[in-house]
């Protein structure tokens, strides 16, 4: 990056910064003739003697034949007119500025983020999180400001300053004098101000760093803050680090409004030498009136013009601090950039030769975590490395992956020299899987084939008819900024990589992945979590439709009849909560909410008119006083209270007020009410089986069911998704779709029962990949958090396999998984990779015979290698890991 602000603004818009002087010079004439006009007006056209009045502008004197009206009028519209001008030069000069600012700011950021993609990994153990997030969001954000006006400012304000001294010298020397007579003063204390300012402005920004760190440590390591109670001690921390930035920033607000007043003194000091000076060369008829009142008028002028170049001045200042710590934080050392490759280029270089390494890794604290490392592994070779902790396994994998660089020494693999092998290369050939992956907070699919989007779309990918206007301008404006020219929503999906031809072979490539990591199963479960939208997947929804008609027909078994109590709009489903009766559907959107219904005005206006309101109001009073009494003398964490409580813990109290007013009789106000009213909503009959809710109730309710549908408004008709036996239903999942109806509670096993069932007509009517294709389609949350860390670990397991890498490499990635999970899903890597070379670098050995190389590191060398039967019998290294496992 450019060494300054100044060289990188001139690097990226030196013809946009000339424009903006040129019409900045274009506009000083203009700006002159505003300043003269006013004296001509009152000396010429008001306190004049015509026809004809001579009017003298710019140095020019013409006589105008007309009425002294006419001329005033003249005048004055010309006035305007200059003042139209200056405000039409300032309007488009700004928005140029502004425009120029944001794309210089764009095109930094971008520049900032793809140098970080290319940090050398051990970077990132120095620098969190915490430090280059703010500097590409925060941080950089004051430079767009300044950029734009990095020469504009001083050229239009610093003009505005020269013409109107000008002016005033014009009008009279001794007065010009006293206007610029304290400006050397403000030239010269105000930098060595400022440069105190600036190294404060330094240290907060340091500090606000550092802040950010700590912010992005606690939640990450929320679970170990809390399971230690170290609360107390973080806030003190984060305390101490407060009190910095407030007392730095303190500081230099003192310091920055020091200057403000010195400022602002010198700058109302100067009038006085304009009244006491310039009236006594009125008085004494060496100035007239109308020049005074021009100076005067100009010099107000004069104080925005100064002031913007005193901000213009600290603007400077600030992005010179600012930029310098960016460059110096985005410049470390081992950087390497490469121009992405073309689909072609990368797939040409093959891996899958003999490989061959002799290496030295030395890490940033000095510590040799190679030291002369020497293997040979022969060509599609299946390879275990092994060793403890401190024997550089995973950093030779990490090696032999291309993620970090040698100190000294070689690797090559197919005759490739890795040193100068490209990295697109060693991205597309070499599949790597880490002990603990990061996935992007996106669906399952999208983690899978994450691998494989790396082909450079062809212009025009991407944009059908309705969005290639809008997309091709904003890729016209991402080139013109030094951003990426390919479409992000574009297909970026390398097939051939994956061995297929189009969108659907590699749907069905991915179920085939699922199952050799053995995920097959969990994403199915997601699956029948999900969702369909019957509208855009009519397919999909009616075979899930055929699914519960096969499934209707399983469950009128006696034996299974019992465990699930299906949906009839004729009946009241005693397993359904009483809000669920109520709706005999599933909300599309937030505007029922199934914990809020008493809320809902709609909903409160069905209870009224089927004379409901009342009566829920006293089920509610009786449900607050059995909870009360059943868990009052339970302590606030008790588990009960999640498991079987209406009633949080914390509301005990005020529930236990409201009971006692409405036992004394006393009325309840409209929030009381809304609170009893809402207890009975949440009421299961054949679960809580308190006999509130009996036979009479019930058919009250069903009356109230029918009621809800029949009158719900036009506005809330796509709010909800009615229960109907012959329609499938998009607001519910595809189990309940398949189900279509509650478990009976108090029923052994029947959820494993019914699972059971469900899985069977799955299987029956072919629908099981189809249900993981949505589970595919199931979103993995922030980092995968949605996921458990082996099913995160079989996604990037799966990710890696997707791509057919000549190598891959699995460092200590399967290490979570039980040894019957390892092996299972060790024996069909291997045998997926039959015929590519696989690393399998592990601390545990399981199904040794299964590779054809073992290799034992210890202490940053190669101890041993051969086949696990000639190791395993020699007594050696290996021989003493296996004793120790």
């Amino acid at each position: 990056m450019e060494s300054s602000i100044f060289r990188y603004i001139l690097r990226y818009s030196t013809p946009q910064q000339l424009y903006l002087v040129a019409v900045t010079v274009a506009s000083y004439p203009f700006l002159f003739m505003s300043l003269e006009l006013p004296k001509v007006i009152v000396n010429e056209a008001i306190d004049g003697k015509g026809p004809p009045f001579a009017m003298h502008l710019m140095g020019y004197e013409t006589e105008i034949q007309t009425s002294q009206i006419q001329f005033l009028l003249m005048l004055s519209f010309t006035y305007l007119f200059l003042v139209l001008m200056n405000g039409a030069f300032k309007f488009h000069i700004n928005v140029f500025k502004g425009q120029l600012g944001e794309r210089l700011l764009r095109r930094l950021r971008y520049q900032l983020y793809e140098r970080m993609l290319h940090f050398p990994l051990p970077r990132f153990r120095k620098l969190g999180q915490g430090e280059i997030i703010p500097i590409i969001t925060a941080e950089v954000e004051p430079l767009g400001g300044f950029i734009g006006t990095a020469f504009a400012d001083p050229m239009f304000f610093g003009g505005q300053l020269v013409i109107i001294l000008s002016f005033i010298v014009l009008q009279d020397p001794l007065l010009g004098l006293a206007a610029i007579a304290f400006y050397p003063l403000q030239i010269y204390l105000i930098p060595k101000l400022q440069r105190r300012v600036n190294r404060l402005a330094m240290q907060r920004i340091q500090n606000v760093r550092r802040l950010s760190d700590h912010l992005g440590e606690s939640v990450s390591g929320i679970v170990e803050l809390r399971a230690n109670d170290t609360t107390a001690f973080e806030l003190a921390r984060f305390t101490q680090r407060l009190g910095r930035i407030y007392a730095i920033r303190f500081e230099i607000y003192r310091r920055k409004f020091f200057i403000k007043f010195l400022n602002n003194f010198i700058d109302k000091l100067t009038p006085f030498f304009f009244f006491s000076i310039g009236g006594f060369l009125v008085i004494h008829g060496d100035l007239t009136l109308g020049a005074l009142i021009a100076v005067l008028a100009a010099y107000k002028d004069l104080a925005a013009p100064w002031k913007e170049m005193l901000v213009w001045y600290q603007q400077k200042e600030d992005a010179k601090v600012k930029y310098g710590q960016v460059t110096e934080q985005f410049s470390p050392p081992g950087m390497v950039f490469a121009t992405p490759a073309g689909g072609e280029s990368a797939a040409a270089a093959r891996l899958d030769g003999e490989t061959v390494v002799n290496v030295t890794l030395v890490d940033e604290d000095g510590v040799r975590r190679l030291d002369g490392a020497s293997l040979t592994l022969p060509a599609a070779s299946h390879a275990a490395i092994v060793g403890d902790a401190a024997s550089g396994k995973s950093e030779l994998a990490m090696l032999l992956a291309r993620l970090q660089e040698p100190t000294h020494g070689k690797l090559v693999v197919g005759g490739h020299d890795f040193a100068v092998l490209p990295p697109a290369v060693a991205g597309r050939r070499v599949g790597y899987v880490g002990a603990n992956t990061h996935l992007n907070n996106a669906s399952v699919i999208e983690n899978l084939i994450y691998g494989l989007k790396h082909l450079l779309p062809a212009p025009g990918d991407g944009q059908d008819g309705a969005r290639r206007g809008p997309r091709a301008a904003a890729l016209d404006e991402a080139a013109r900024v030094g951003n990426s020219p390919f479409d992000y929503g574009a297909d970026w999906i390398d097939y051939a990589a994956a061995g297929v031809d189009g969108p659907e072979a590699l749907r069905r490539r991915l179920v085939e992945i699922l199952k050799i990591v053995d995920l097959d199963g969990d994403v199915y479960a997601m699956g029948l979590r999900g969702c369909v939208d019957p509208d855009i997947h009519a397919e999909t929804a009616a075979k899930i439709l055929r699914a519960r008609g096969a499934m209707r027909s399983r469950i009128q078994d006696p034996a299974v009849a019992g465990l699930v109590e299906p949906f009839d709009k004729m009946r009241y489903n005693g397993n359904a909560t009483v809000g669920e009766n109520l709706l005999f559907g599933a909300p599309l959107d937030s505007s029922f909410d199934m914990e809020r219904l008493a809320e809902h005005p709609y909903v409160q206006s069905v209870l009224d008119r089927t004379g409901l309101t009342a009566d829920f109001i006293e089920i509610g009073r009786k449900v607050a006083e059995t909870t009360i009494e059943l868990f009052a003398d339970l302590p606030p964490d008790h588990e009960f209270f999640q498991q079987h409580s209406f009633i949080a813990a914390e509301d005990l109290p005020a529930y236990r007020q409201l009971v006692q007013q409405a036992a004394r009789g006393t009325p309840l106000g409209h929030e009381d009410r809304q609170r009893l009213l809402s207890l009975p909503f949440m009421l299961i009959t054949e679960r809580h089986r308190l006999g509130l809710v009996g036979e009479a109730m019930q058919e009250r309710i069903l009356a109230a069911r029918h009621a809800f549908a029949a009158g719900l408004p036009a506005s809330l008709k796509g709010a909800i998704a009615f229960f109907d036996e012959e329609r499938y239903n998009g607001a519910a999942t595809i189990q309940d779709n398949i189900l279509f109806g509650k478990l009976a509670h108090g029923q052994a096993f029947a959820e494993q029962t019914i699972g059971g069932l469900i899985q069977d007509v799955v299987a029956e009517l072919g629908l099981r990949e189809m249900v993981i294709e949505v589970g595919l389609h199931a979103p993995v949350g922030i980092g995968g958090a949605r996921l458990s860390f082996a099913q995160r670990q079989k996604v990037a397991l799966g990710r890696a396999l997707l791509k057919r890498p000549d190598i891959l490499v699995v460092n200590e990635a399967v290490e979570a998984f039980d040894a019957q999970s390892q092996r299972r899903v060790l024996h069909n890597v291997l045998a997926e990779s039959r015929g590519r070379a696989v690393i399998w670098v592990t601390n545990r050995l399981v199904a040794g015979r299964e590779f054809d190389q073992i290799v034992v590191m210890k202490d940053g060398k190669v101890a041993e290698q051969g086949s696990f039967d000639k190791l395993a019998g020699s007594g050696g290294n290996l021989s003493r890991l296996l004793d120790v496992a």
